[in-house]
């Protein structure tokens, strides 16, 4: 993607909305936040006719393109769940007439937005303070982020370029470690055989952990929506509450987990749709302890800071670090 004129189009591409803003990679803060424009997916043909459209909007020219995608990206193309594009890479950048198009997975953005965020962009819910590094200086963090799945991935930074490490970590079993989660363990086991940590720390999860507790108790909760829930706990709801307090304690044991898996000492940042929302339960819950809980490891993870992204546009922020990245490569050299 080099080449001194011009910007860099990104976009962060859900199953909804499509975002796109401007980059521009000669800046230490390449991502302009007054050039974000959002778009129904539905109303455009194809993710080209949309990025189209916001260019034209914007009389802005672009000479490359980094494109976060909420799906698997698997060589030339992205495919999203119940989603109206096939989006192809070659073909998207021949109709923008981009000779340079990056397609890739949106927690992979997540972990590539780690590489610019200041200390106004993250809420600090533990271990020791944190500061962003130089990226001469080597790093290992983990992200993990509770959406409509459970995302667990990384960043490595290592001689001035950052390498953002996919996983299907969510997919990791669950590992109960009291009384009540192995019941809980006991009653989705029921339901889906094998119980990974995705189907209880994330919405649909959240929703799970409801009702599992919801039978504990000897309850029949309906059918609920993971806000309902929330508005449920936040009304007083005794079950409703718990759902949480455990949620935060399995999400603590979890990114802890990850962090071993990893070795991603220099910290784990919370990310994800749900963590705005869930931000003042998870400063006030058992999250940190149960984080930290790990045997001859504990005094290890009580060091490791734990970060909640509060920035508003961690993907685009996220495909503009990569495009830096990206222009900062040596010749030949890839993400």
């Amino acid at each position: 993607m080099n080449g001194p004129a011009g910007h860099v189009l990104v976009a962060d591409i859900g199953g909804t909305n499509a975002r796109f803003a401007l980059a521009d990679t000669s800046s230490a803060t390449p991502l302009d936040p007054g050039s974000i424009g959002e778009y129904p997916v539905a109303q455009f043909a194809s993710l080209a006719d949309a990025a189209a459209c916001y260019l034209r909007e914007r009389g802005a020219r672009a000479r490359g393109a980094v494109f976060a995608v909420a799906g698997r990206v698997d060589g030339d193309e992205a495919r999203i769940t119940n989603h109206p594009w096939v989006i192809s890479r070659s073909r998207t950048a021949a109709q923008l007439g981009l000779p340079q198009l990056h397609l890739i997975n949106d927690f992979v953005a997540q972990a590539m937005s780690v590489a610019l965020l200041q200390p106004a962009d993250v809420v600090q819910t533990g271990g020791a303070a944190w500061q962003p590094a130089a990226p001469t200086l080597p790093r290992n963090y983990c992200v993990i982020g509770p959406g409509t799945g459970l995302g667990v991935g990384g960043l490595v930074v290592r001689d001035g370029r950052y390498y953002p490490l996919a996983t299907e970590g969510g997919h990791a079993s669950f590992a109960p470690t009291t009384p009540e989660q192995i019941r809980i363990l006991q009653i989705l086991g029921q339901q889906f055989g094998r119980v990974s940590n995705e189907r209880l720390i994330c919405g649909p999860g959240l929703v799970n952990l409801h009702r599992a507790l919801s039978e504990i108790a000897g309850q029949d909760p309906g059918q609920l929506q993971p806000a309902q829930v929330s508005e449920r706990a936040a009304a007083g709801d005794p079950v409703a509450m718990r759902a949480i307090e455990v949620f935060m304690d399995i999400f603590g044991a979890v990114a802890g987990d990850a962090v071993l898996v990893q070795g991603a000492w220099d910290g784990v940042f919370l990310t994800g749709g749900l963590v705005p929302r869930l931000l003042g339960p998870l400063r006030h819950s058992g999250f940190r302890s149960h984080f930290e809980n790990k045997g001859r490891f504990s005094a290890t993870l009580s060091q490791v800071p734990s970060l909640a992204i509060v920035h508003p546009s961690p993907g685009l922020l996220g495909a503009a670090a990569y495009a830096l990245d990206l222009e900062q490569a040596p010749s030949g050299a890839t993400a």
